[in-house]
């Protein structure tokens, strides 16, 4: 399928994570100019596709004004943006349940990485995607956000409510031909879900501790219809998917590359 995203101008921001590298690979291949933003300095070897077409920014999310800059950056060298995606995810730290044995004071960083720096990406890129029809923003969720997942409470509100705003984002969008969706990975080889490992090990005897592999095998084959685990590729597939023109009738959706983790009617 020819997704015609030739020449866009794309804004990737976490673009350092697992699934933020992989999206950029993707709207790369596809011919797009993109822009990479993420706190952490970024390598030029991570992205040796068509390194004439990459800009790569450092900013935080958690800052309102490093998302105005980033935008300011594309109209200033590109003339502009067509598409924004927000690939950024951050735990707690702490894992397991119940709920109580984390801290109020353990939620603040959370739902400020994974939602408020999602809201000022939304604010700064709103006035571009109103500007012209077929713009997009794509927000990355996770089934975590769906299910009341109890590994990470703060991390899986801060999902769902990602879901919920990313829904008045394309409702606010669509009069002006714009649209906005969301992407929820499930099992994805990352550094995050290998966190969430080593603090399950943590609290086990020496006898009881699994490998990473084989914790992720027995994890995804029973909370996975289709029992394998995802790709970030898999994820950067539906970002590019969805801003092009064929999913021009899709928004204010939710995609779940879970392999049927999360079915809904």
């Amino acid at each position: 399928m020819n997704l015609e995203l030739e020449q866009q101008r794309v804004l990737v921001v976490g673009a350092a994570g697992t699934i933020g590298k992989a999206v950029t690979q993707a709207f790369l291949q596809e011919g797009c100019s993109v822009i990479l933003l993420d706190k952490d300095p970024l390598k030029s070897e991570d992205f040796p596709h068509a390194p004439e077409r990459l800009h790569a920014i450092q900013g935080d999310v958690r800052r309102a004004e490093d998302m105005n800059q980033a935008v300011a950056y594309g109209k200033r060298h590109l003339g502009g943006l067509d598409h924004a995606i927000y690939t950024v995810g951050a735990g707690s730290g702490k894992y397991g349940f119940p709920f109580w044995n984390l801290s109020p004071s353990d939620w603040p960083s959370v739902l400020e990485i994974n939602l408020m720096g999602a809201v000022h990406l939304a604010h700064a890129f709103a006035p571009e995607a109103i500007q012209q029809a077929g713009r997009t923003l794509c927000l990355m969720s996770s089934v975590a956000g769906q299910i009341g997942s109890q590994t990470d409470p703060p991390y899986s509100a801060a999902k769902a409510a990602l879901i919920n705003f990313m829904q008045c984002i394309a409702k606010d969008f669509a009069p002006h031909g714009a649209r906005a969706n969301a992407i929820a990975p499930g099992m994805v080889v990352s550094e995050l879900n290998r966190s969430v490992w080593a603090s399950a090990q943590s609290g086990l005897n020496p006898e009881e501790q699994t490998t990473y592999a084989q914790w992720g095998d027995d994890k995804v084959k029973r909370v996975s219809p289709m029992g394998q685990w995802q790709r970030p590729e898999d994820c950067a597939s539906m970002a590019t998917y969805l801003a092009s023109h064929h999913a021009r009738h899709m928004t204010g959706q939710v995609l779940n590359i879970d392999g049927g983790q999360v079915m809904h009617a």
